[in-house]
């Protein structure tokens, strides 16, 4: 079933997308909450009635979105997370996880414009998200997560514990 997104939904889609979902999910949740409308042919109509409206403020933000791109693609993140044996990580990597450290490094991207295949990573290795930041502006982000330094605390402790047994 198509329906047209009255807000941005994470996961879904941005405002004014037609996205197709379960029935279920539309009848029961989305148009209930008047976050969606049925795309039928008379609101399709009035859809693109408000985008030709929208025309001006529309290439404001996409040109934003696009000065945003142009400068994540200068960005080369690795994420640092606690690993285990077989390049298992000790919980999970997930788009808030990104948007933070692509805010460290001073970008500010929302969360819900980030969407990571599977939604969640549980392993080491390098890795794509997809970020949306309009409706017509999409960029695939490559990253990389590696694991903790372990042996430089270890070898910390091991020396406070050597000037301990001096003193």
């Amino acid at each position: 079933m198509q329906v047209i997104l009255k807000e941005d939904i994470e996961n879904l889609g941005l405002t004014l997308d037609i996205v197709d979902v379960k029935p279920g999910y539309a009848r029961n949740y989305l148009i209930p909450r008047g976050v969606a409308a049925l795309a039928t042919p008379k609101n399709r109509a009035k859809l693109a009635e408000i985008i030709e409206h929208r025309k001006e403020e529309d290439a404001k933000l996409i040109k934003e979105a696009n000065e945003k791109i142009e400068k994540l693609k200068t960005i080369t993140l690795n994420i640092t997370a606690k690993a285990g044996t077989g390049d298992k990580l000790f919980g999970s990597i997930n788009n808030s996880n990104l948007a933070e450290e692509l805010a460290k490094q001073g970008l500010d991207i929302d969360k819900k414009y980030i969407k990571i295949p599977g939604n969640t990573i549980k392993r080491l290795g390098n890795y794509s998200a997809k970020v949306r930041l309009h409706r017509d502006v999409e960029f695939d982000y490559d990253f990389a997560v590696v694991p903790e330094a372990t042996e430089a605390p270890a070898k910390a402790k091991a020396e406070d514990n050597n000037t301990a047994e001096e003193a």
